[in-house]
């Protein structure tokens, strides 16, 4: 038998591990009481337990004030309330005792677990014994306890905290549910480790075991006894349970969660123009409400929907007075309309007696707390200039993701919700015979909307695409790319998450952790330019002479202008709702350097198909590729010759453009050589079977398009930088008054009357332009048409000869000494470089010319 003193201190071991799961929010204070009840007795538990919990009067003072209360409430009953405890306890003991072999639900615990931290749930017929935890929670005024089972099925999970990872698996008690009698055997705990308390938190690096009890079913919490106020958890895009801090926060509130979700469209879709939520991003949304639903329901709870009748302040009030909620708690959203909302929302809260707190996840560093201090001005707009600002001056550490918790204590009263087909989200548009137009199968049929599918997608790519992501993400023709931006954009998957794994595997590629960091520089420019969704930042390029041929506009967005690789990029948009960066840049630099449509154009259309449609990155993109955001894209898309980059073999163009499916590789890219015979013979009809090209002179408007940039540049000279070439943007306030070393709230005075003006990064091609406006674009050498790789099927050809045959090997070395040695008698000689052959790839050249200078002076003012 065992000695008293060890049972004794098996025990208080026990109460203490159960202390750790309430701090992790996987246990309720009621719960810590029934089994010091349990496992102490009565008498110990009057003497000891205010002892046990003593650690929590300095590391979680609201705990231990819930805790205390309980005790002295329970202590304070009368003979009858400890009789009827007595009885509930010494039937747990005997039900100990009879207890001999595992239930279903013990059985199903996955492979690994001891058998002495199983769970043994037996269920008798007939039976009406309640439960301890049912006996303390049943309060003098006879409030009927909440209904509904508290079953974990599966081994527990790991925290973050150091503490609960000391100790093994945690048990976990369960609550009867009215008409049956479960009762539970806990096990003893093999590590004893003390409550430590002021450890800092430390996480598994092992990815694959972080993620084992995702898929666990915790069902149904018990209110708490304390009857505190509910907390109101109100998602946005932090559609997860995973690295969630404002639902990891509602746990440490020690009071029931009420999970809401409130669809205000005039408040998401933002002002003007901006079409922040356009058709596919809705569509997602809705299925990613759907999945998130189904999660919240395997913890023991479910999300509300609630579609605001005026606005997401007046609903959030009403929930308040509906509900008794004494606080509410959100992550962050950082475009100017929705923070203007939040602030809005906190600050009338607060007014009305409840606290109101935001989170920072949603991206790796908060936009509004980057500053430029000890960095300066230039550069300003570069990804790189972005990173150094952050790391010169760095906010609060980011930290190891937050696991997520395993159950949620739900509510006796819920609030009344509508269903989330109310909210027409993805309500599809019917033909006049009352048919419906689903025109979103295909988005169906290619994506996992849910967080479980964020995490496959994302441990797929950095088991296997990530190791040729650093020089093949550019291919259309293969899946090298990660695919995660919706996840992102709707909070499936957190910045900080990606970054923690994508670190954790064994290839860590720098530009795709760089992918990350342009997310954040996007966010940080929109909160500097509000406008930048439809206003262009440079003052002369909002007088360019665009183009209103509205039938080349619906030829490019329908995937018809007679271009493969641009109609299969736009085809794959609208079928599936993504394309990867590259084809987005292909199809941008095609719509504005070789049809002459505006930007906003592509960003509205871009806004309302692409699922991972984001206002920050795609306004940030759109300004570039039309030559009027802060960083001028030094590269124009050749919609030909860049295919030989993308897609050399045709394989994308043929998915996506069966039609052509049976051209040879050669001429795939461009039907319109192909010989009469051969069309004939592989079935195709321009016009009928293929589109016509919709433009045929490409160096014509290419040349045009130049010249016209050229002519705005010189009618506007006042925002061209003389002495570098540079153009001149209107610095926001809040940038001059980092510059001025002022604070934010003198912006306005500062700008009172001035309008600073700041050098930013220009094309050099438009920097030579303006000397000579009807120049071509050919004779320019700083010409940033990207031909791609026009030979790389002969490079490929000649590896493959180089393996095989010797003496193309000895050749094709012999050929590459000769040019290494002419390089370098010009070097030495002084001679200049030998021109480029037309038709190949030619870099930029890097001489120190006084174009690729920027003046000293970082902030000019114009008055």
């Amino acid at each position: 038998m065992t000695p008293p003193s060890a049972a004794c201190e098996d025990s208080k071991v026990l109460v203490r591990t159960t202390l750790r799961e309430v701090l992790a929010g996987r246990e309720d204070p009621e719960g810590v009481f029934a089994v010091c009840v349990s496992a102490l007795g009565h008498q110990e538990t009057r003497s000891q337990f205010l002892s046990l919990i003593h650690p929590l009067s300095t590391a979680n003072s609201s705990l231990h004030s819930t805790l205390t209360s309980i005790y002295k409430e329970y202590f304070s009953r009368t003979v009858d309330d400890e009789l009827e405890c007595a009885m509930a306890l010494s039937l747990l003991e005997m039900k100990d005792h009879q207890l001999s072999t595992p239930s279903q639900e013990s059985r199903r615990q996955q492979p690994g677990n001891r058998p002495n931290q199983m769970i043994s749930v037996s269920q008798q017929q007939g039976s009406s014994h309640t439960q301890l935890a049912d006996v303390v929670a049943r309060r003098k005024t006879n409030n009927s306890p909440q209904a509904g089972p508290w079953v974990k099925d599966g081994p527990p999970q790991t925290t973050p905290k150091p503490e609960l990872q000391k100790s093994t698996h945690a048990d976990k008690y369960v609550k009867e549910t009215p008409g049956t009698s479960q009762t539970v055997c806990v096990s003893r705990l093999t590590d004893e480790a003390d409550l430590n308390l002021s450890e800092k938190p430390k996480r598994s690096k092992n990815r694959r075991q972080r993620r084992k009890g995702a898929g666990q079913q915790v069902v149904g919490l018990p209110c708490s006894p304390s009857a505190l106020p509910p907390v109101l958890l109100w998602f946005r895009r932090d559609l997860r349970l995973w690295d969630n801090p404002a639902l990891i926060c509602s746990l440490e509130v020690g009071a029931s969660v009420i999970p809401v979700f409130i669809w205000s469209p005039e408040e998401e879709e933002g002002p003007g123009i901006t079409v922040a939520m356009g058709g596919a991003c809705k569509y997602w949304l809705h299925q990613a409400l759907s999945c998130f639903s189904s999660s919240l329901e395997r913890i023991g709870s479910h999300l509300v929907f609630f579609e605001a009748n005026r606005s997401s302040l007046h609903t959030l009030k009403e929930l308040v007075k509906e509900t008794g909620a004494r606080t509410v708690l959100a992550n962050a959203l950082y475009e100017p309309w929705l923070k203007e909302r939040d602030d809005e929302v906190v600050s009338a809260l607060q007014k009305d007696g409840v606290e109101c707190r935001v989170f920072h996840s949603y991206c790796l560093r908060d936009p509004y707390s980057v500053s430029t201090e000890g960095v300066g001005l230039r550069g300003i707009g570069s990804v790189s200039h972005f990173m150094n600002c952050c790391k010169q001056n760095p906010g609060s550490a980011l930290g190891a993701p937050l696991d997520p918790p395993v159950s949620l204590p739900t509510t006796a009263h819920w609030p009344q919700g509508v269903s989330l087909g109310t909210l027409g989200l993805a309500r599809m548009p019917r033909r006049k015979d009352g048919t419906t137009i689903d025109w979103a199968a295909n988005i169906r049929e290619s994506w996992d909307f849910s967080e479980e599918g964020a995490c496959a997608r994302l441990e797929t790519f950095l088991n296997d695409g990530v190791y040729r992501y650093e020089k093949e993400s550019g291919r259309a023709d293969a899946p090298n790319t990660s695919c995660l931006s919706p996840y992102l954009h709707f909070g499936q998957l957190s910045p900080r998450w990606l970054l923690w794994d994508a670190k954790g595997a064994h290839c860590r590629p720098p530009k795709f952790q760089r992918k990350l960091a342009w997310r954040d520089l996007a966010y940080w420019q929109l909160t500097l330019f509000p406008d930048l969704p439809w206003e262009s930042l440079r003052p002369p390029y909002k007088a360019l002479r665009w183009s209103s041929d509205r039938g080349h506009l619906k030829a490019w967005q329908r995937g018809k202008t007679g271009y493969p690789l641009v109609d299969a990029a736009m085809r794959q948009l609208w079928l599936t709702g993504w394309m990867n960066n590259y084809m987005r840049h292909v199809v941008a630099s095609f719509l504005i350097a070789y049809l002459y449509l505006p930007w906003q154009e592509g960003y509205r259309w871009f806004q309302d198909t692409l699922v991972d449609a984001d206002v920050a990155i795609d306004a940030m993109m759109w300004q570039n590729g039309g030559m009027c955001g802060l960083d001028h894209w030094n590269f124009v898309m050749h919609p030909v010759d860049a295919a030989m980059t993308c897609d050399p073999n045709g394989s994308y163009v043929r998915k996506w453009c069966p039609e052509l499916a049976d051209l040879p590789d050669e001429l795939i890219h461009k039907p319109w050589k192909c010989p009469a015979s051969m069309l004939r013979r592989t079935g195709v009809v321009f016009g009928q079977t293929y589109p016509e090209r919709i433009v045929t002179d490409l160096e014509e408007r290419r040349n045009h398009s130049l010249q016209d940039v050229a002519l705005v540049r010189k009618e506007f000279g006042q925002y061209v930088d003389k002495r570098s070439g540079c153009d001149l943007v209107p610095l926001p306030p809040r940038l001059v008054s980092e510059a001025l070393g002022l604070s934010n709230r003198d912006g306005g005075v500062v700008t009172e009357g001035k309008q600073f003006l700041l050098p930013v990064i220009t094309r050099m091609e438009f920097k030579h332009q303006l000397e000579d406006p009807d120049a071509d674009a050919a004779s320019n050498p700083y010409n940033a048409v990207l031909k791609g790789y026009v030979s790389r099927k002969r490079d490929e050809t000649i590896a493959f000869l180089n393996e095989r045959d010797f003496t193309a090997s000895v050749l094709y070395e012999g050929v590459q000494r000769m040019e290494r040695l002419e390089s370098d008698h010009r070097r030495i000689e002084g001679l200049p470089r030998p021109p480029a052959p037309r038709g190949r790839a030619r870099q930029t050249p890097t001489a120190k010319d006084r174009f690729s200078v920027l003046p000293g002076g970082a902030v000019s003012s114009v008055r």
